[in-house]
């Protein structure tokens, strides 16, 4: 993914990249073998990613240290980062934030199970203790259908999900 947060991007400070493959074959990634894009990157789907080499900028140790505990503080007022998420739960599609779509859908802690639209901001979808990999599929979908159904745009994943998506009568895939 090409993660960004407070006005920057993984792609405005990677250098290179380092993955083994599933036959575990080690590989080094340029910045421009990366191929990022708006959450996401071209790089080979059988890569397992080890670690990253990034280009900082200096700057004074109390400064660095001002400007962590700022964004700290933000977050803790504006995310519920002291939950069980797994981060944004989906894309914000083009000219729309998913939050907003979500709260104006009216799913601003909606609950399925023990899975939760958060309370304090709606694109995080929430454990909240007891939720089974189906209350979290099934609050996904739900909320990709509804907010669809009122403004007519569709939501797509941000959480990388693995495994097969298991068809049955309570949970099937949203498609527009």
């Amino acid at each position: 993914m090409n993660a960004g947060a407070n006005g920057t991007e993984t792609t405005d400070r990677v250098i290179e990249v380092h993955a083994i493959d599933r036959d575990g074959e080690r590989h080094v990634l340029s910045h421009a073998d990366m191929g990022y894009s708006y959450r996401s990157s071209k790089a080979a789907k059988n890569l397992i990613f080890t670690h990253a080499i990034f280009q900082g900028e200096p700057e004074d140790k109390s400064a660095i240290q001002e400007a962590m505990d700022a964004v700290q503080h933000h977050r803790e007022t504006v995310q519920p980062i002291r939950e069980k998420t797994g981060g944004s739960t989906f894309k914000n599609p083009e000219g729309h934030s998913s939050w907003k779509l979500v709260d104006g859908a009216g799913l601003r802690g909606f609950t399925i199970g023990g899975a939760q639209m958060s309370k304090m901001h709606c694109n995080f979808m929430i454990n909240l203790g007891d939720a089974t990999a189906h209350d979290l599929e099934l609050l996904g979908e739900t909320v990709r259908e509804k907010v669809f159904a009122h403004s007519g745009v569709v939501l797509n994943w941000e959480i990388k999900r693995l495994g097969k998506f298991l068809k049955n009568q309570e949970i099937t895939p949203f498609s527009k």
